[in-house]
């Protein structure tokens, strides 16, 4: 099993940027697809970003296409979502994952004031 943990929440102005990363350790990362999830006040939560295990193959949910980039370095077994031209709407908790696994990270709040 691999364990996850994220980092780079906060608050930030809207227009502004964060970057999230999500570290992990355990089984061999580069074996897993990971993804980005958002969970907002009150609703389930999303998948917004997915990278392959290369790195090669991205999608974003339409929420956030062109404002959000996922990447990985499996050397350093970190995946990252880096977030721009943020919007109020996007306050939420942001967790990573590996896909087909039970792997979840604690999750990063992400705080956009308008």
């Amino acid at each position: 099993q691999v364990q996850l943990v994220e980092s780079g929440g906060g608050l930030v102005q809207a227009g502004g940027s964060l970057r999230l990363s999500c570290a992990a350790s355990g089984r061999t990362f580069s074996s897993y697809n990971m993804a980005w999830f958002r969970q907002l006040p009150g609703k389930e939560r999303e998948r917004i970003a997915r990278i392959s295990k290369t790195g090669l193959s991205t999608s974003y949910s339409d929420s956030v296409q062109g404002r959000f980039t996922i990447s990985r370095d499996n050397a350093k077994n970190t995946v990252y979502l880096q977030m721009n031209s943020l919007k109020p709407e996007d306050t939420a908790v942001y967790y990573c994952t590996a896909e087909d696994t039970d792997s979840w990270g604690q999750g990063t709040q992400v705080t956009v004031s308008s």
